[in-house]
Protein backbone atom coordinates (compact mmCIF):
# COMPACT_ATOMS: atom_id res chain seq x y z
CA UNK A 1 0.00 0.00 0.00
CA UNK A 2 1.04 3.62 -0.64
CA UNK A 3 0.34 5.43 2.64
CA UNK A 4 0.63 9.17 3.27
CA UNK A 5 1.16 10.03 6.94
CA UNK A 6 0.20 13.65 7.57
CA UNK A 7 2.10 14.76 10.67
CA UNK A 8 4.44 11.79 10.37
CA UNK A 9 7.31 13.62 12.10
CA UNK A 10 5.37 13.96 15.35
CA UNK A 11 5.28 11.66 18.36
CA UNK A 12 2.55 9.21 17.32
CA UNK A 13 2.95 9.82 13.59
CA UNK A 14 6.65 8.85 13.60
CA UNK A 15 5.85 5.60 15.39
CA UNK A 16 3.18 4.87 12.77
CA UNK A 17 5.72 5.55 10.00
CA UNK A 18 8.23 3.19 11.64
CA UNK A 19 5.60 0.40 11.83
CA UNK A 20 4.34 0.97 8.28
CA UNK A 21 7.87 0.85 6.86
CA UNK A 22 8.63 -2.34 8.82
CA UNK A 23 5.42 -3.85 7.43
CA UNK A 24 6.57 -3.28 3.84
CA UNK A 25 4.39 -0.33 2.85
CA UNK A 26 5.52 2.59 0.67
CA UNK A 27 5.35 5.45 3.17
CA UNK A 28 5.16 9.17 2.43
CA UNK A 29 5.45 11.70 5.26
CA UNK A 30 3.92 15.17 4.88
CA UNK A 31 4.77 17.50 7.78
CA UNK A 32 5.44 21.20 8.41
CA UNK A 33 7.76 20.41 11.36
CA UNK A 34 6.03 22.94 13.61
CA UNK A 35 5.85 20.36 16.39
CA UNK A 36 7.49 17.36 14.69
CA UNK A 37 11.13 16.40 14.24
CA UNK A 38 12.76 15.49 10.94
CA UNK A 39 15.14 13.17 12.84
CA UNK A 40 12.16 11.09 14.01
CA UNK A 41 11.18 10.09 10.46
CA UNK A 42 12.31 6.66 9.29
CA UNK A 43 15.00 6.95 6.59
CA UNK A 44 13.06 4.58 4.34
CA UNK A 45 10.06 6.92 4.19
CA UNK A 46 9.77 9.69 1.58
CA UNK A 47 9.56 13.10 3.26
CA UNK A 48 7.73 16.18 1.99
CA UNK A 49 7.80 19.48 3.84
CA UNK A 50 4.35 21.04 3.68
CA UNK A 51 1.37 22.35 5.61
CA UNK A 52 -1.98 20.58 5.75
CA UNK A 53 -3.64 23.94 4.98
CA UNK A 54 -1.84 24.05 1.61
CA UNK A 55 -4.45 22.12 -0.38
CA UNK A 56 -2.65 22.52 -3.70
CA UNK A 57 0.69 21.14 -2.51
CA UNK A 58 -1.01 18.34 -0.58
CA UNK A 59 -2.99 17.38 -3.70
CA UNK A 60 0.22 17.29 -5.73
CA UNK A 61 1.87 14.95 -3.23
CA UNK A 62 -1.12 12.60 -3.03
CA UNK A 63 -1.31 12.43 -6.82
CA UNK A 64 2.43 12.10 -7.48
CA UNK A 65 2.88 9.35 -4.89
CA UNK A 66 -0.27 7.46 -6.00
CA UNK A 67 -1.53 7.34 -2.41
CA UNK A 68 -4.06 4.66 -1.40
CA UNK A 69 -4.63 5.58 2.27
CA UNK A 70 -4.04 8.71 4.37
CA UNK A 71 -3.29 8.70 8.09
CA UNK A 72 -3.92 12.08 9.70
CA UNK A 73 -1.91 13.08 12.81
CA UNK A 74 -1.47 16.79 12.02
CA UNK A 75 -3.82 18.41 14.56
CA UNK A 76 -2.66 20.63 17.40
CA UNK A 77 -3.30 18.70 20.61
CA UNK A 78 -2.51 20.66 23.79
CA UNK A 79 -5.67 21.12 25.84
CA UNK A 80 -4.51 24.08 27.98
CA UNK A 81 -3.19 25.89 24.91
CA UNK A 82 -6.49 25.32 23.10
CA UNK A 83 -8.32 27.07 25.95
CA UNK A 84 -5.97 30.06 25.68
CA UNK A 85 -5.75 30.10 21.87
CA UNK A 86 -8.99 28.63 20.50
CA UNK A 87 -8.75 30.31 17.09
CA UNK A 88 -5.35 28.70 16.49
CA UNK A 89 -6.94 25.28 17.08
CA UNK A 90 -10.02 25.86 14.95
CA UNK A 91 -7.87 27.18 12.11
CA UNK A 92 -5.33 24.36 12.03
CA UNK A 93 -7.54 21.45 13.06
CA UNK A 94 -10.89 22.13 11.44
CA UNK A 95 -9.66 24.03 8.40
CA UNK A 96 -6.86 21.49 8.06
CA UNK A 97 -9.35 18.64 7.88
CA UNK A 98 -11.34 20.48 5.19
CA UNK A 99 -8.13 21.05 3.23
CA UNK A 100 -7.13 17.40 3.49
CA UNK A 101 -10.54 16.09 2.43
CA UNK A 102 -10.59 18.50 -0.50
CA UNK A 103 -7.15 17.24 -1.59
CA UNK A 104 -8.31 13.64 -1.25
CA UNK A 105 -11.45 14.39 -3.27
CA UNK A 106 -9.39 16.04 -6.04
CA UNK A 107 -7.01 13.09 -6.28
CA UNK A 108 -9.42 10.21 -5.80
CA UNK A 109 -7.96 9.02 -2.47
CA UNK A 110 -10.91 7.57 -0.57
CA UNK A 111 -9.54 6.04 2.65
CA UNK A 112 -8.63 7.98 5.80
CA UNK A 113 -7.48 6.88 9.25
CA UNK A 114 -7.90 9.79 11.66
CA UNK A 115 -6.28 10.49 15.02
CA UNK A 116 -9.26 11.55 17.13
CA UNK A 117 -9.48 11.89 20.90
CA UNK A 118 -11.28 10.99 24.11
CA UNK A 119 -11.52 14.77 24.58
CA UNK A 120 -14.63 14.59 22.37
CA UNK A 121 -16.53 13.08 25.33
CA UNK A 122 -15.89 15.87 27.83
CA UNK A 123 -16.96 14.85 31.34
CA UNK A 124 -18.51 11.37 30.97
CA UNK A 125 -21.69 10.47 32.82
CA UNK A 126 -20.48 6.90 33.35
CA UNK A 127 -17.26 4.88 33.04
CA UNK A 128 -15.88 3.17 31.08
CA UNK A 129 -16.71 5.27 28.03
CA UNK A 130 -18.17 3.56 24.96
CA UNK A 131 -18.31 4.96 21.42
CA UNK A 132 -22.03 5.62 21.95
CA UNK A 133 -21.41 7.89 24.95
CA UNK A 134 -22.55 11.48 24.61
CA UNK A 135 -20.11 13.87 22.94
CA UNK A 136 -19.84 17.01 25.03
CA UNK A 137 -16.28 18.41 24.84
CA UNK A 138 -15.27 20.94 27.47
CA UNK A 139 -12.30 22.49 25.66
CA UNK A 140 -11.64 23.80 22.14
CA UNK A 141 -9.26 20.93 21.34
CA UNK A 142 -11.96 18.33 22.01
CA UNK A 143 -14.53 20.35 20.13
CA UNK A 144 -12.30 20.60 17.05
CA UNK A 145 -11.84 16.82 17.06
CA UNK A 146 -15.60 16.35 17.29
CA UNK A 147 -16.14 18.77 14.41
CA UNK A 148 -13.50 17.01 12.33
CA UNK A 149 -15.31 13.70 12.82
CA UNK A 150 -18.58 15.29 11.69
CA UNK A 151 -16.92 16.76 8.60
CA UNK A 152 -15.52 13.31 7.75
CA UNK A 153 -19.00 11.79 8.06
CA UNK A 154 -20.47 14.26 5.57
CA UNK A 155 -17.49 13.81 3.21
CA UNK A 156 -18.30 10.10 3.21
CA UNK A 157 -21.92 10.76 2.30
CA UNK A 158 -21.09 13.32 -0.39
CA UNK A 159 -17.77 12.11 -1.81
CA UNK A 160 -17.44 8.47 -0.74
CA UNK A 161 -14.35 9.06 1.40
CA UNK A 162 -14.38 6.22 3.92
CA UNK A 163 -12.80 6.88 7.29
CA UNK A 164 -11.97 5.40 10.66
CA UNK A 165 -11.74 7.78 13.62
CA UNK A 166 -9.65 6.38 16.46
CA UNK A 167 -10.49 8.08 19.74
CA UNK A 168 -7.32 7.85 21.80
CA UNK A 169 -7.18 8.02 25.51
CA UNK A 170 -3.74 8.88 26.99
CA UNK A 171 -0.79 7.77 24.86
CA UNK A 172 2.62 7.13 26.44
CA UNK A 173 5.78 5.11 25.97
CA UNK A 174 8.35 4.94 23.18
CA UNK A 175 9.58 2.55 20.49
CA UNK A 176 10.89 -0.62 22.08
CA UNK A 177 14.35 -0.14 20.56
CA UNK A 178 14.61 3.34 22.09
CA UNK A 179 15.09 5.05 18.73
CA UNK A 180 12.13 7.43 18.82
CA UNK A 181 9.98 8.83 21.62
CA UNK A 182 8.02 11.80 22.89
CA UNK A 183 9.63 15.23 22.51
CA UNK A 184 7.38 18.30 22.66
CA UNK A 185 8.38 21.93 23.23
CA UNK A 186 6.92 22.89 25.59
CA UNK A 187 6.04 19.49 27.06
CA UNK A 188 2.62 19.30 28.68
CA UNK A 189 2.14 15.53 29.01
CA UNK A 190 2.44 13.83 32.37
CA UNK A 191 4.79 10.90 31.73
CA UNK A 192 7.58 12.76 29.89
CA UNK A 193 7.45 15.60 32.42
CA UNK A 194 7.86 13.15 35.31
CA UNK A 195 10.77 11.45 33.55
CA UNK A 196 12.45 14.74 32.70
CA UNK A 197 12.26 15.65 36.37
CA UNK A 198 13.80 12.28 37.26
CA UNK A 199 16.66 12.95 34.83
CA UNK A 200 17.32 16.50 35.96
CA UNK A 201 17.01 15.85 39.69
CA UNK A 202 15.66 19.38 40.08
CA UNK A 203 12.42 18.37 41.75
CA UNK A 204 10.44 20.76 39.58
CA UNK A 205 7.59 18.40 38.68
CA UNK A 206 4.06 19.73 39.19
CA UNK A 207 0.76 17.87 39.43
CA UNK A 208 -2.01 20.23 38.38
CA UNK A 209 -4.91 19.96 40.79
CA UNK A 210 -5.68 17.62 43.69
CA UNK A 211 -9.35 18.41 44.19
CA UNK A 212 -10.87 16.36 41.38
CA UNK A 213 -13.65 13.84 42.02
CA UNK A 214 -11.27 10.85 42.11
CA UNK A 215 -9.97 8.59 44.93
CA UNK A 216 -6.80 10.63 45.53
CA UNK A 217 -8.00 13.95 44.09
CA UNK A 218 -5.78 13.87 40.98
CA UNK A 219 -6.87 13.25 37.38
CA UNK A 220 -7.47 9.64 36.36
CA UNK A 221 -6.54 8.62 32.82
CA UNK A 222 -6.40 5.47 30.69
CA UNK A 223 -2.91 4.90 29.24
CA UNK A 224 -2.12 3.17 25.94
CA UNK A 225 1.39 2.28 24.76
CA UNK A 226 2.23 4.15 21.55
CA UNK A 227 3.35 0.87 19.93
CA UNK A 228 -0.05 -0.70 20.59
CA UNK A 229 -1.74 2.46 19.37
CA UNK A 230 -0.04 2.38 15.96
CA UNK A 231 -0.92 -1.31 15.62
CA UNK A 232 -4.56 -0.18 15.74
CA UNK A 233 -3.89 2.25 12.88
CA UNK A 234 -2.64 -0.52 10.63
CA UNK A 235 -5.64 -2.64 11.56
CA UNK A 236 -7.93 0.32 10.77
CA UNK A 237 -6.23 0.69 7.40
CA UNK A 238 -6.78 -3.00 6.66
CA UNK A 239 -10.41 -2.60 7.72
CA UNK A 240 -10.92 0.22 5.19
CA UNK A 241 -9.12 -1.65 2.40
CA UNK A 242 -11.68 -4.43 2.79
CA UNK A 243 -14.25 -1.80 1.69
CA UNK A 244 -15.88 -1.66 5.10
CA UNK A 245 -18.06 1.26 6.16
CA UNK A 246 -16.74 4.29 8.02
CA UNK A 247 -16.46 3.71 11.74
CA UNK A 248 -15.28 5.03 15.12
CA UNK A 249 -13.27 3.13 17.74
CA UNK A 250 -12.03 3.88 21.24
CA UNK A 251 -8.41 2.94 21.97
CA UNK A 252 -7.71 2.40 25.64
CA UNK A 253 -6.98 -0.23 28.25
CA UNK A 254 -10.09 0.12 30.48
CA UNK A 255 -7.71 0.69 33.42
CA UNK A 256 -7.51 4.15 34.92
CA UNK A 257 -4.46 5.47 36.76
CA UNK A 258 -4.34 8.71 38.74
CA UNK A 259 -1.51 11.20 38.33
CA UNK A 260 -0.15 10.16 41.72
CA UNK A 261 -0.25 6.49 40.71
CA UNK A 262 1.71 7.30 37.54
CA UNK A 263 4.25 9.16 39.67
CA UNK A 264 4.56 6.12 41.97
CA UNK A 265 5.17 3.86 38.95
CA UNK A 266 7.80 6.24 37.57
CA UNK A 267 9.65 6.24 40.91
CA UNK A 268 9.62 2.44 40.84
CA UNK A 269 10.81 2.20 37.22
CA UNK A 270 13.53 4.85 37.41
CA UNK A 271 14.74 4.15 40.92
CA UNK A 272 14.87 7.92 41.41
CA UNK A 273 13.32 10.13 44.04
CA UNK A 274 10.97 12.50 42.20
CA UNK A 275 9.83 15.36 44.43
CA UNK A 276 6.66 17.11 43.28
CA UNK A 277 4.38 19.99 44.09
CA UNK A 278 0.67 20.50 43.64
CA UNK A 279 -0.29 23.34 41.33
CA UNK A 280 -3.66 24.82 40.31
CA UNK A 281 -5.96 22.99 37.93
CA UNK A 282 -5.36 23.42 34.21
CA UNK A 283 -8.27 24.63 32.12
CA UNK A 284 -10.32 22.00 30.30
CA UNK A 285 -9.26 18.88 32.23
CA UNK A 286 -12.01 16.32 33.03
CA UNK A 287 -11.80 14.35 36.31
CA UNK A 288 -11.60 10.84 34.82
CA UNK A 289 -11.38 9.32 31.35
CA UNK A 290 -11.38 5.54 31.01
CA UNK A 291 -12.16 3.71 27.77
CA UNK A 292 -14.22 0.72 26.81
CA UNK A 293 -12.30 -0.51 23.76
CA UNK A 294 -14.27 -3.72 23.27
CA UNK A 295 -15.41 -2.60 19.82
CA UNK A 296 -11.85 -2.15 18.52
CA UNK A 297 -10.84 -5.50 19.94
CA UNK A 298 -13.79 -7.30 18.39
CA UNK A 299 -14.08 -5.63 14.98
CA UNK A 300 -10.47 -4.62 14.27
CA UNK A 301 -8.92 -7.54 16.12
CA UNK A 302 -6.82 -5.14 18.21
CA UNK A 303 -4.80 -6.93 20.89
CA UNK A 304 -2.60 -4.55 22.92
CA UNK A 305 0.63 -6.22 24.03
CA UNK A 306 1.97 -3.61 26.46
CA UNK A 307 -0.81 -2.72 28.88
CA UNK A 308 1.26 -2.89 32.09
CA UNK A 309 1.79 0.70 33.20
CA UNK A 310 5.32 -0.01 34.49
CA UNK A 311 6.28 -1.38 31.05
CA UNK A 312 4.84 1.69 29.31
CA UNK A 313 6.83 4.02 31.54
CA UNK A 314 9.97 1.85 31.26
CA UNK A 315 10.00 2.21 27.46
CA UNK A 316 9.65 5.99 27.77
CA UNK A 317 12.41 6.06 30.39
CA UNK A 318 14.74 4.16 28.07
CA UNK A 319 14.21 6.79 25.36
CA UNK A 320 14.64 9.76 27.69
CA UNK A 321 17.89 8.31 29.06
CA UNK A 322 19.23 7.94 25.52
CA UNK A 323 17.93 11.37 24.48
CA UNK A 324 18.04 13.64 27.56
CA UNK A 325 17.74 16.73 25.37
CA UNK A 326 15.20 15.24 22.95
CA UNK A 327 15.94 14.93 19.27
Amino acid sequence: MHVCVIGGAGYIGSHAVKKLVASGHHVVVYDNLVTGHRQAVDDKATFYFGDILDTTRLSQVLSHEKIDVVMHFAAFSLVPESVKKPLKYYHNNVSGMISLLEAMKRTGVDKLVFSSSAATYGIPKKLPITEDSELNPINPYGETKMMMEKIMRWADKADGIKSVALRYFNVAGASLDGSIGEDHHPESHLVPNILKSALSGKGDFTIFGQNYDTPDGTNVRDYVHVVDLVDAHLLAMAYLVKENKSNIFNLGSAHGFSNLEILKSAIKVTGQKIPYKIGPRRGGDPDSLVADSTKARQILGWKPQHENIDDIIASAWQWHQKHPNGF
